[in-house]
């Protein structure tokens, strides 16, 4: 049986939009979907009133929110199974608990009742830092949310760290039948000392080759699994979190890896998963890789 997607919605603009990049990503992986709203009715049912119906009127309200995000996906793709549930726990949690079952999570980027002006919000952010499925925060401009552009985007780091990442991203291009762009920073320290062999330029087209190597070795696996994929592979000077904003301008979809620490229960997200989450043009895919 395949796993789900399970998309987070709260009725908001941003998890409408979600719900709508979800229903298609479904229909392209013949995948379920399955809408999750959380809500904590349970700790105002005694403070909130009821409708007739004698049931607390935020469990209504929720029950409603499902229902509406249910036939908004019906609509868009009749073709796909849609299922949905209210949950009385808090956003994170309820999400969290199903990423062992899921094929990926899919958030907006902001919720309800989230401050204006906030990049990303909390629910996004500590979903797409913990869950040990892969995590889509539906952000960015419009263009690049409708697909306009027909490319997947990656940041690959080393071959053993960043496997994960390149495969969701070989896979994701596979199934959009779009070229995948694979991206590799390298950094030059101007106050690094050269070698006395080697002039400045010499120097450079070292780091420059090892970078290309890495990245070879990194897409090897995946590209040779998936050879109908289309892949540039770009070997960059700069840092990732900049280079990577810039592919996401013209991306449908940019992947980055996320290292998850047994055992540990804080925000695990680098600084280029940060930078992506709150300022990336196109939605982002946060893929978890074990250390």
């Amino acid at each position: 049986m395949e796993l789900p997607l399970v998309v987070g919605v709260d009725g908001s603009e941003s998890s409408l939009a979600a719900v709508d990049w979800a229903v298609d990503e479904a229909a392209r992986h013949g995948l379920p979907l399955h809408l999750v709203h959380a809500s904590l009715w349970e700790a105002y049912e005694g403070a909130q009133p009821s409708f007739s119906s004698g049931r607390p009127a935020q469990k209504v309200m929720a029950e409603h929110i499902v229902a509406s995000c249910v036939e908004r996906a019906q609509r868009r793709n009749p073709e796909i199974e849609v299922s949905g549930k209210a949950l009385p726990e808090d956003a994170v949690s309820a999400l969290l608990r199903t990423a062992p079952d899921a094929f990926a999570l899919v958030t907006g980027a902001r919720g309800r009742g989230e401050i204006a002006g906030m990049l990303l919000g909390s629910v996004s952010l500590a979903v797409a830092a913990r869950a040990v499925c892969p995590v889509v925060v539906v952000r960015g401009a419009g263009a690049n949310r409708r697909e306009v552009f027909g490319r997947v985007a990656v940041g690959v780091g080393d071959a053993s760290g960043g496997t994960g990442a390149v495969r969701f991203a070989v896979r994701e291009a596979e199934v959009r039948g779009c070229a995948l762009t694979a991206v590799r920073a390298w950094r030059n320290p101007s106050q690094e000392p050269v070698n006395h062999m080697l002039i400045a330029d010499d120097a450079a087209r070292l780091r420059e080759e090892r970078a290309a190597t890495g990245l070879e070795d990194a897409l090897r696996e995946a590209v040779r699994e998936h050879p109908q994929v289309e892949v540039l592979r770009k070997a960059v000077e700069g840092t990732a979190h900049r280079i990577l904003l810039r592919e996401s301008t013209e991306a449908d979809l940019i992947v980055v890896g996320a290292r998850r620490r047994h055992g540990h229960f804080g925000l695990q997200l680098g600084r280029v998963g940060h930078t992506l989450l709150h300022h990336s043009d196109c939605p982002v895919a946060v893929v978890p890789q074990p250390v």
